[in-house]
């Protein structure tokens, strides 16, 4: 039927409304897409083009040069060397084992490597770089880089290692570096994504470990190109990182090197110190290690044969070890008694060869006994009778506050590996410590450095050099740090009468350079060089009643582990003290006879500057002491090395 006029028209304006509705949504369509995609390129445009970026550029973190580490005077005694090494990235690589069987049979490559790298790739996140092989020759990293394309996941580095040019003679006072362990990050609390890199080095014992912050610098970064593969294509940015502080210590290179060649072939150690700035001028314990074992990698076999000699190679004997300090704390109980007053510098005691308190008897070394001794004598002579006396009219307390003012059993704050405090024991210590009450017996035992009272190396030459002084100096290891000096801690004099102080150095001179001292036979007879000195003995065994009747078994009959400490301390010259020096000779047996000629060699090559003349000796000793020269193993300036033949 034909529609009519009126519909027709109706029909008309709904198709109309209806073609508006839907331009206009078509309309709003097109304005809302024009906003998002203008949201998108224009608001949103750095969001997605780094986006888009981070799927051709990775970011690689760029470890820092470590801080070097130098002498008193310049001599670097911890580098740093190019090290050629081969990485992997996992997620470039594909399949591990293929890709790492195709680079074995390009370049030769250590099991134990190979292992160690399958276990890091599993364990680090895919985008990491793990180290598969280090200190590789050039021509393997030309021959990784030819193959590159066979190689997924491959590249060759070239980055910087730590080396010890000075070998065993810094071992125990730098320690050394190592690969960054799981046990290292959980003991210590840093962020520093540095310490995520496998393998990255890091400070694990000594002056390595105690400065790891200021070593170890600050990281780089790079950006490279990669394509789809994975394989680089250019180096887009570099941000180079900061490296490591520099440190200086105040150690000399050729006297630490002449310590530790005159300690050779023995379990001991020796320490020198300026006596009036506290530096460090040497540290010695032997035997000692090559740290660049540790750096590059030791076998196991290596590790074990230095881990189980008895004569203990990784110890720092000068600073970790504590001995009975034996007589050479018998100026401590001296100074507590002419401070108390219980007795006077002339006063004397009668030695009989014993004592007897509270029916126990104490014995002197010297069997037959010494007669009347004063203060002067005793020192001289050594006797133990008189300080069983007189420690008994002082008492422990004062003869341990005594003890701590001039450095025996407290802490000394080097940046070394655990060193030790020693002990000058009281009875409130031995009622916590012990769960026991103080004894008259201990305090007699404590007078002559025996019993609970020990001290370190270290300690025993603080005591030298305050002794020497008169003033609280403590120790000094770092120099400077980045060219900026450290403080010399000086405490100011000591609270000791200076009178009574000048009859105990007195006493030392004598000890060296009297006839009847116990160190005489290790004087110096060079007049601006003679030293004050005092020896000790210390027991490691119990001597008992049967024993002593029938006559005590000598040092040399007795296994090398029941043998007496050998101890030795003096300070030099002795008009105008310029050094002090301790040496501790385990199981050495008498400390004039062991302990004493090490001291005075060390004494003068210290004063000297280089190796002593034999004028300086006396005549008797001059051809041991030639022979023992031309058999050391000393620095010389020509091959800046020397070996050792020591019990390691």
């Amino acid at each position: 039927m034909r529609k009519s006029q009126r519909e027709i028209h109706e029909s008309s304006r709904r198709l109309g409304r209806r073609a508006l509705i839907l331009g206009g949504m078509q309309l709003v369509f097109v304005a809302g897409l024009g906003l998002r995609m203008r949201h998108l390129q224009i608001e949103k445009s750095d969001q997605f083009r780094l986006l888009a970026e981070e799927n051709r550029i990775n970011l690689r973190l760029i470890p820092p040069a470590r801080g070097l580490i130098y002498d008193r005077d310049g001599t670097v005694i911890a580098d740093n060397e190019q090290n050629y090494r081969i990485v992997m990235v996992r997620e470039d690589a594909g399949d591990v084992d293929d890709t790492l069987a195709r680079l074995s049979s390009l370049v030769p490559l250590d099991p134990e490597d190979l292992d160690r790298a399958r276990k890091e790739l599993k364990r680090r996140s895919p985008f990491v770089p793990v180290t598969v092989a280090e200190r590789v020759p050039w021509e393997d990293i030309a021959k990784v880089a030819v193959n590159a394309p066979a190689l997924p996941g491959i590249s060759g580095e070239v980055g910087l290692s730590r080396v010890y040019p000075m070998k065993r003679d810094y071992a125990h006072i730098l320690g050394y570096v190592g690969p960054v362990s799981d046990f290292d990050l959980s003991r210590i609390d840093d962020q520093d994504p540095l310490l995520q890199i496998p393998r990255f080095q890091i400070g694990k014992t000594g002056v390595e470990v105690k400065h790891e912050r200021d070593l170890r610098g600050k990281a780089g970064n790079r950006q490279i190109e990669v394509n789809a593969l994975g394989r680089v294509i250019r180096e887009l940015d570099r941000i180079e990182g900061q490296p490591g502080d520099d440190l200086q210590l105040t150690v000399d290179t050729d006297l630490q090197n002449y310590v530790q060649a005159r300690l050779e072939g023995e379990a001991a150690s020796a320490v020198v110190m300026d006596t009036q700035t506290g530096d460090l001028l040497a540290i010695g314990s032997a035997p000692s290690f090559d740290p660049n074992l540790f750096v590059r990698g030791i076998s196991s076999n290596a590790y074990n044969a230095l881990r189980d000699n008895k004569y203990r190679p990784f110890r720092s004997k000068a600073v970790q070890d504590i001995y009975p300090p034996g007589s050479t704390f018998k100026m401590i109980t001296a100074l507590a008694a002419l401070e108390d007053g219980v007795i006077g510098v002339d006063e004397t005691v009668y030695c009989p060869g014993h004592t007897t308190v509270s029916g126990l008897r104490f014995h002197c070394w010297k069997r037959a006994g010494h007669g009347n001794m004063n203060l002067h004598d005793s020192l001289v002579q050594s006797c133990d009778v008189y300080y069983y006396d007189i420690a008994q009219r002082v008492g422990i307390e004062k003869i341990s506050a005594m003890a701590k003012r001039f450095g025996i059993g407290v802490d000394h704050d080097l940046p070394m590996s655990a060193v030790a405090s020693g002990l000058a024991p009281t009875k409130e210590w031995k009622r916590t410590v012990r769960d026991a009450e103080w004894r008259i017996g201990d305090t007699v035992n404590a007078s002559i450095g025996q019993g609970y009272v020990l001290a370190s190396p270290l300690q025993l030459a603080v005591m030298s050099a305050r002794l020497a002084s008169g003033r609280a100096i403590s120790p000094r290891l770092i120099k400077s740090v980045n060219g900026v000096d450290t403080l010399i801690r000086d405490g100011g004099p000591l609270d000791v009468n200076a009178n009574m102080l000048k009859r105990v150095q007195d006493a030392m001179f004598a000890v060296s350079n009297h006839r009847r001292g116990t160190g005489y036979r290790s004087r110096i007879i060079e007049d601006s060089y003679r030293m004050a000195g005092k020896t000790g003995t210390s027991q490691v065994r119990r001597i008992t009643a049967e024993e002593r009747a029938r006559g005590v078994t000598r040092n040399e009959d007795l296994p090398w582990e029941r043998r007496d400490h050998a101890l030795w301390v003096n300070y030099a010259p002795y008009e105008n003290p310029r050094i002090a020096v301790s040496v501790v000779v385990e199981h050495g047996g008498g400390g004039s006879k062991a302990a004493a000629p090490i001291g005075r060699d060390i004494t003068l090559r210290a004063l000297y500057g280089q190796v002593p003349p034999l004028e300086a000796y006396p005549t008797g000793a001059r051809d041991d002491v030639q022979k023992r020269h031309d058999n050391m193993n000393l620095r010389t300036p020509e091959t800046g090395d020397s070996t050792g033949r020591d019990r390691a």
